[in-house]
């Protein structure tokens, strides 16, 4: 067990204190007995994956980080699936099953953070969700110290979520894929990627070149990460596309005409999902007032300039400013459009 350095070294947005101590593990094995022992002594832990989508606080933090390096891969061929350890970063194994001629994960590709994050997550990008090409997932359950295979079923899986996140009832170990053989994709459900590929919605495509255009189109709103570009230094997309009832969605439309006009309102995205009416949460954050880059080029935490829906890090910012632009930009659609904004990073020590 070394001392703990401070998170900020080891999450993508770059903020957070420093823990009291850092224990990685190597194996499923060890991440198990790390936290079994840590818990049954009533230490405060935080697994710590490929830190992308956590929010930090800062100063001296209460608990031990046991990072999950865990990052073995193995391939099935009847059929095919892949099954990858917790600790592996997820677009290495994206990049690995693409190569291989494995289709299923080409349009999750660019997501930064490990593979044991994506089912916790329900981790999706241009019309694919993890649920898709979930085969079965590894947990230690911490309150028993089972250490067993689950089916997605179990999990819970809906928007953005599961029934593992912002709880600590498990930790995830090792993740298996079902894949295609064939090389294909998915289907193909975004228009902006169907348009980019020329196929029509729902073809599928080779995977390798839906793989590159996906990453093309992430890199074009700052979101693959590049230690150079202070546009990638966030958590990825900052906010949930919020699901309203479908009633509301006629009162949204009149605020947004009524700030800016018919015809835009005409135009706010609006679609039809399990709940209710999903809206864009990046496009109601622009028509709020909240542009790119908002708000100057000398803060410490502002919006991307590329992309209005992540939260970055110029360079020096703290929890803190991250925390009062996030509580800006949240305000501000509901006072503007009656929506309430929902974070999508799970917060460590601090709050919204």
């Amino acid at each position: 067990m070394a001392a703990g350095s401070p998170l900020a070294e080891l999450t993508t947005l770059r903020v957070g204190g420093r823990p009291r101590a850092l224990l990685e593990c190597a194996t499923p094995e060890a991440v198990s007995r790390a936290v079994g022992i840590l818990d049954g002594a009533g230490v405060p832990v935080l697994v710590l994956g490929g830190g992308s989508n956590l929010v930090v606080g800062g100063g001296d933090l209460p608990m031990v980080v046991v990072a999950v390096r865990n990052r073995d891969v193995a391939y099935g061929d009847e059929p095919a699936t892949v099954r990858a350890g917790a600790g592996l970063t997820w677009d290495e194994l994206v990049a690995d099953t693409v190569a291989r001629g494995r289709g299923g994960l080409e349009c999750l590709s660019g997501i930064p953070g490990s593979v044991g994050a994506t089912p916790v997550q329900n981790v999706g990008a241009y019309g694919v969700e993890v649920a898709q090409v979930l085969r079965r997932v590894r947990l230690h359950d911490r309150a028993t110290g089972v250490d067993a295979w689950v089916p997605p079923s179990e999990l819970g899986l809906a928007y953005r979520t599961s029934v593992l996140k912002n709880t600590d009832r498990a930790v995830v170990l090792e993740v298996e894929f079902d894949l295609r053989a064939d090389g294909l994709s998915e289907p193909i459900r975004y228009a902006e990627l169907a348009a980019r590929l020329g196929v029509a919605p729902g073809e599928r495509a080779d995977a390798a070149l839906v793989r590159d255009t996906v990453l093309g189109l992430r890199r074009g709103k700052g979101m693959v990460l590049d230690d150079d570009d202070h546009d990638t230094w966030s958590a990825g997309s900052f906010f949930t596309n919020p699901v309203v009832p479908a009633e509301q969605v006629a009162d949204v439309r009149r605020r947004v005409g009524e700030r800016l006009g018919e015809a835009e309102s005409g135009r706010m995205p609006a679609f039809d999902a399990p709940g209710g009416v999903k809206l864009s949460a990046g496009w109601l954050i622009e028509r709020a007032g909240f542009g790119k880059g908002h708000p100057s080029s000398s803060s410490p935490a502002r919006l991307s300039t590329k992309h209005a829906l992540a939260l970055t890090n110029r360079g020096a910012a703290t929890a803190d400013d991250v925390i009062a632009l996030a509580r800006e930009v949240r305000d501000g659609v509901r006072d503007a459009f009656g929506v309430e904004l929902r974070p999508e990073p799970v917060w460590v020590e601090c709050a919204i």
